[in-house]
């Protein structure tokens, strides 16, 4: 998955902004996940609030807003700026960290080893190009690329483009495109497909000819460029649109692409899961919780009286999910919560 997200464009767009920036500082510095998660998802209520935010007070009203958030709400509101960031963004270590985890490949753990080796920049990385790892090396040769948001209107074409090479390759193949562009976002960070095929179920063998078939084709046909791993279910790699004779414009980026081959009796609980968002997924999973289930991206079961999860229900649509658990239907663009 992309490690950048969706711009926010709203009423509060600047604490929406530091927010996002302390969730990465404490994800990539501090390797604190319980705090990049609340940052997160503090940041998500707020880009859904339809009013301008004029106080702490009223941001902690909404659900995910807690008392020091509250006061850095304030402290942005009153001075236009947050003492910790600014602390952060003088502090090398911190910023150069931050940057090396935008390259692709290059986890937190890694970018402080390479910092602490004295890598700090993109050039610092080109000189050592050698003592990368091959996800790491295509990372830094697309990272002013795969930097670039993902406009719709190329992912529509990118969409079009899988689906009828699919269709030609076996029309039995069911492919999604799943996450924020699913569920209506006007950019993509990367391109995320989930492909199934009736041969391929949980009670079946491992398949991989499903998928290393799609990816050899697609690479026959010039839009997947680069491999960054490839297994038997999944393939993370690079893809580029190629250019038609009636453009007139520049080459197209290129961008991040990962494949997943899910067995066909666990398709819709996966094209649930990966269409997302993370917080609408988990308060399905709370609502099913309550309702006796137990949902993941693999199956919903339901839970016997000592909380053992029975067999698998059988699932032939995202929609069997929300009526097993008594949940009104919600198309994918109404799931950014």
């Amino acid at each position: 998955m992309s490690k950048r997200k969706a711009p926010q464009e709203t009423l509060n767009e600047g604490i929406t902004d530091f927010l996002i920036e302390l969730a990465n500082y404490e994800k990539n510095v501090n390797r604190a996940i319980h705090k990049y998660n609340a940052y997160r998802k503090a940041a998500s209520v707020i880009a859904k609030y339809p009013h301008k935010i004029k106080s702490g007070t009223e941001a902690k009203k909404l659900d995910g807003v807690g008392a020091k958030i509250a006061e850095k709400i304030d402290e942005y509101l009153t001075t236009g700026k947050l003492r910790k960031l600014e602390k952060i963004r003088n502090d090398d270590t911190s910023s150069s960290i931050n940057f090396l985890t935008r390259v692709t490949g290059i986890g937190p753990a890694a970018a402080r080893k390479f910092y602490d080796e004295g890598v700090k920049t993109l050039d610092d990385l080109k000189k050592i190009e050698h003592k990368l790892n091959h996800h790491q090396q295509i990372g830094l040769k697309y990272f002013e690329e795969f930097e670039k948001r993902i406009p719709r209107s190329e992912m529509e074409k990118m969409e079009a483009l899988i689906l009828q090479e699919l269709e030609q390759l076996d029309p039995e193949y069911i492919g999604t495109i799943c996450g924020s562009y699913r569920r209506g976002a006007e950019s993509s960070g990367d391109i995320d497909i989930l492909l199934t095929h009736p041969d391929f179920t949980s009670q079946s063998h491992k398949q991989p000819r499903l998928l290393h078939a799609v990816v050899e084709h697609l690479e026959s046909i010039g839009f997947i460029t680069d491999t960054l791993s490839k297994g038997d279910t999944k393939f993370m790699g690079v893809c580029q649109l190629q250019r038609g004779a009636d453009e007139n414009t520049k080459d197209y980026d290129h961008r991040r692409i990962d494949i997943r081959l899910i067995p066909k009796d666990q398709y819709y609980c996966g094209v649930l899961y990966f269409t997302g968002s993370d917080i609408f997924n988990k308060n399905m999973r709370t609502h099913a919780l309550e309702k006796g289930f137990t949902l993941n991206e693999y199956t919903i079961r339901p839970l016997g009286v000592t909380g053992v999860p029975g067999e698998p229900l059988l699932v032939d649509s995202e929609k069997d999910i929300f009526d097993y658990i008594h949940m009104k239907y919600r198309e994918a663009k109404e799931r950014s919560e």
